[in-house]
């Protein structure tokens, strides 16, 4: 079926859309009030850098410093929801998009959690959230390609099944060509669900040329969207040169999660109107060590009376 209105989409999705506990994992004790920022530190080589103390991290909030309540460099548990493009342009890349997922699966951890969303011209929730992920990837192989592209309607979808997660760490994957023809949603409405959400966004570009004429308009536009998202929410974009590269990419992303910072903090700002608020992360550099470089999700919107 198509989603001709975004009430339709909406209608759809709130079965899945049934808010669950949060329960504490590992270091990180999370609780409503605080805004959480996942950050990576890596050194001038590129290479993660852990061990860092909280002393070494400053948050600011629209310019205003916060104070950090709790702090984790561990590996805590994630929420990973797969969000796969399976529309005509995918075509035949769809065998290395399952190759992709099962490359990240075999990261994960006990306490890890995942689903799987498809779309082309609609999008479905094809495994729901859930720590029995062993089937996931077979799943993933009896879809057939075709159709339009939704891919803003497939995102939110994440989003709305990853409301779901028991897990602090959320996290999409979206794997796509980046073309979006269909989706009743926009690219603007899907990043502010992501920030309001608190959910990072990594992408996989899939991008292949179609011969004499190029890449389709879609299709150029496909990696400024795709990473745009990406880096608003403290993900990246990953555009594949070659198809066979897409698995490699996956583990790189599954690493970069693995060596990850959490920060918390109550905002000072109590005000629940809604606005989008600036985050800004800045390290003091332990002795000895020069040349860092933080990444973190550039803000998120405060919740609404």
């Amino acid at each position: 079926m198509r989603y001709r209105s975004k009430l339709a989409f909406l209608l759809v999705f709130s079965a899945w859309a049934q808010q669950q506990p949060n329960p504490a994992h590992g270091d990180m004790r999370v609780d409503s009030t605080l805004v959480l920022v996942p950050v990576t530190v890596t050194d001038a080589r590129h290479r993660y850098v852990l061990g860092l103390e909280q002393k070494n991290f400053h948050v600011l909030e629209d310019g205003v410093e916060q104070q950090i309540k709790q702090f984790s460099g561990e590996d805590a548990p994630l929420s990973v929801g797969f969000v796969v493009d399976t529309s005509g342009s995918i075509g035949s890349k769809i065998d290395l998009c399952r190759q992709a997922v099962v490359q990240f699966l075999k990261t994960m951890n006990i306490q890890d959690e995942a689903f799987l969303v498809t779309f082309s011209e609609h999008a479905q929730v094809l495994a729901p959230i859930t720590r029995d992920t062993d089937k996931m990837a077979n799943q993933l192989m009896t879809v057939q390609t075709g159709g339009m592209t939704a891919l803003f309607d497939g995102v939110f979808a994440g989003l709305h099944e990853m409301e779901k997660a028991i897990n602090p760490r959320k996290t999409l994957v979206v794997i796509s060509d980046g073309g979006d023809n269909n989706s009743a949603f926009s690219a603007k409405e899907v990043l502010q669900k992501a920030l309001e959400s608190g959910v990072q966004i990594y992408a996989m570009g899939v991008f292949e040329s179609l011969g004499p004429l190029g890449l389709s308009l879609e299709e150029q536009r496909g990696p400024r969207l795709l990473s745009n998202i990406s880096e608003q929410t403290g993900g990246r974009a990953f555009a594949a040169s070659r198809l066979d590269q897409l698995p490699e990419v996956a583990a790189r992303i599954a690493v970069e999660l693995r060596n990850q910072y959490m920060l918390a903090y109550s905002p000072l700002n109590q005000a629940k109107d809604g606005t989008y608020r600036k985050l800004e992360v800045k390290l003091s550099q332990p002795e000895g060590m020069t040349g860092l470089v933080a990444r973190w999700r550039l803000g998120y919107y405060a919740p609404a009376q």
